[in-house]
């Protein structure tokens, strides 16, 4: 476990875990298809982000990318197939940072909603759009600004 996490219970620590998958899951099956470029993309980061995240959250990320494809696959499963009935389990669970968040020092509370913001959107990008770059879909539109959790700088 990370120091930033020594003021949480095991059961708020598996939820910060949790979050890049479910980040990457509400984003990528939005449009009620979650599909092989959203995967990759979501693999992809959670790689990038173990070296290339603010200094802060790299060890975050490095305990929280491992074995990510399998993470993902093994959630996806878990959820309902249907965007409609699965968003709305997923928006609750990252409800939940709303009251995680204020117990970490605020600085490293602002840098990890900054990432998952980020990985929201690099999401949302990888597919659609002119060859599949730069466009975000009206579904994901909605979702990719993660309102359900609250900004710790505010």
């Amino acid at each position: 476990m990370i120091e930033e996490f020594k003021n949480l219970t095991q059961e708020e620590v598996e939820v910060m875990y949790k979050v890049p998958v479910l980040v990457s899951i509400l984003i990528a099956g939005a449009d009620n298809d979650i599909d092989r470029s959203e995967i990759k993309q979501a693999v992809s980061l959670s790689k990038t982000k173990q070296t290339k995240a603010r200094e802060d959250l790299i060890n975050y990320y490095k305990e929280a990318g491992k074995d990510f494809e399998d993470k993902m696959k093994v959630m996806i499963q878990q959820y309902p197939v249907r965007a409609e009935e699965r968003n709305p389990l997923i928006i609750s669970e990252l409800e939940r940072l709303n009251s995680i968040l204020p117990k970490l020092d605020n600085k490293f509370a602002q840098e990890f909603y900054s990432s998952i913001k980020d990985i929201a959107k690099k999401i949302a990008e990888s597919s659609g759009g002119l060859l599949g770059y730069m466009a975000v879909g009206y579904e994901e539109s909605k979702l990719i600004a993660l309102d359900m959790v609250k900004d710790p700088a505010k």
